[in-house]
């Protein structure tokens, strides 16, 4: 088979993996590659590529597959995203902010809040989101104050 065709099946391959995302196609695509790369330099028989074909895309499955999931994982899981990123950021009280009701401003919007403990925190004092709940920002005074 010519190395051309090895290329395309790799680029047909690439293009579905993009729409599974479980990255098996990925690791055939790359044994594709391989046999691809063995057919430009000067391997002829059919039987040997596919031989290099198989070869590649087991060893990628067993060893690289695993890696890179847990990598991809690991990326989505340590970014929050929505209210939840809000959880631990630095706003101030543009309002009096009891454990009802009130007003702070963080990340240039401002949130209705509450207090966590219920205490009173004055206008002006700096506070720390600890929760989202709904549209109510829970929040403490930041520490230090």
């Amino acid at each position: 088979m010519a190395w051309w065709i090895w290329l395309i099946i790799a680029i047909v391959l690439v293009i579905v993996q993009i729409v599974t995302l479980d990255l098996v196609l990925l690791m055939l695509a790359g044994g594709a590659l391989a046999a691809g790369i063995a057919a430009a330099l000067g391997v002829e028989s059919i039987l040997s590529q596919v031989l290099i074909w198989a070869v590649v895309s087991i060893l990628l499955l067993v060893f690289v597959r695993k890696w890179a999931l847990e990598k991809l994982r690991f990326w989505q899981s340590g970014s929050e995203t929505n209210a939840a990123s809000y959880v631990g950021q630095s706003g101030i009280a543009v309002t009096h902010v009891d454990g009802v009701s009130g007003r702070v401003k963080f990340n240039g919007e401002v949130w209705t809040a509450r207090s966590l403990s219920g205490a009173p925190i004055v206008e002006g004092a700096n506070v720390v989101v600890v929760q989202i709940d709904g549209a109510t920002a829970v929040v403490d005074p930041a520490p230090g104050v």
